[in-house]
């Protein structure tokens, strides 16, 4: 998806320093994106309904509840991809709000470069065009993925991931049996932008590993190389009847 393609995107900034929303604003209209504020996160899940807006850049720091309260509230009500703003570098206050929802965050003070750079990564991945392949995946008879549909089946059962989490799984299942390095799948999941967080692989396998996994703990599937990635079970040389196991756990 090329950067032009993302222009007039609506960007919902929520800020309560107007001065820091109106930076924001400025620069992100400087590349073509639309934006609109909220000040308070009452207001933020107001116009979060109104206005639909194709991505939201939330700050921590609110008057009438915190951000991490604002984000609970937004997935309650949307899978809108969401950025945080914190001014806080503290590796719990990140990994908090990527468990919540969280799709990335920014730490005060960032550059203008930096912030419209992460919106774009965001964007580019979740609006992520249909994959080239349109097959449906029979992985046994537990789990089916219709690649064509984006649709997720565990035991006849439709399963809900959001956008990276199924982005996640295309890769682990079209290179499956191949093991994917961290830097592999920080590439083709997140962009080269998130080449130095490898704890994004980790939240998410572990997300993926809930949904689709029988056993989290002793995952089928998704398969754990330690201190190198992860790949996933190679569904197409898997014998019938016969049981994938673990190379080396999690």
């Amino acid at each position: 998806m090329s950067d032009m393609s993302l222009r007039d995107r609506l960007i919902l900034v929520v800020d309560d320093e107007e001065k820091m929303a109106r930076f924001i604003r400025l620069n992100l209209e400087h590349d073509g994106f639309r934006v609109v504020e909220a000040h308070r996160g009452e207001e933020a899940i107001r116009v979060l309904r109104d206005a639909l807006p194709d991505l939201v850049i939330l700050d921590v720091m609110l008057p009438d509840m915190d951000g991490f309260e604002v984000l609970q509230l937004i997935r309650e009500i949307s899978q809108v991809p969401v950025i945080m703003v914190t001014a806080k570098g503290e590796e719990e206050d990140r990994i908090r709000g990527l468990e919540l929802g969280a799709d990335d965050y920014v730490t005060k003070p960032f550059s203008p470069r930096e912030l419209v750079s992460r919106v774009r990564a965001v964007l580019r991945r979740t609006e992520m065009a249909s994959p080239i392949s349109k097959e449906v995946v029979e992985v046994d008879d537990r789990l089916r993925i219709d690649f064509g549909r984006r649709e997720v089946w565990v035991e006849g059962k439709l399963v809900k991931l959001r956008p990276t989490e199924y982005r996640l799984l295309y890769h682990l299942v079209q290179n499956a049996g191949w093991v994917l390095t961290y830097d592999q799948i920080l590439s083709k999941v997140w962009g080269y932008e998130y080449r130095d967080e490898p704890h994004y692989v980790r939240l998410y396998i572990n997300y993926l590993r809930q949904k689709i996994e029988k056993d989290p703990s002793n995952p089928k599937y998704i398969l754990t190389e330690r201190g190198v990635g992860y790949r996933f079970v190679d569904f197409r040389r898997q014998k019938p009847g016969e049981q994938s196991r673990e190379s080396t756990k999690n």
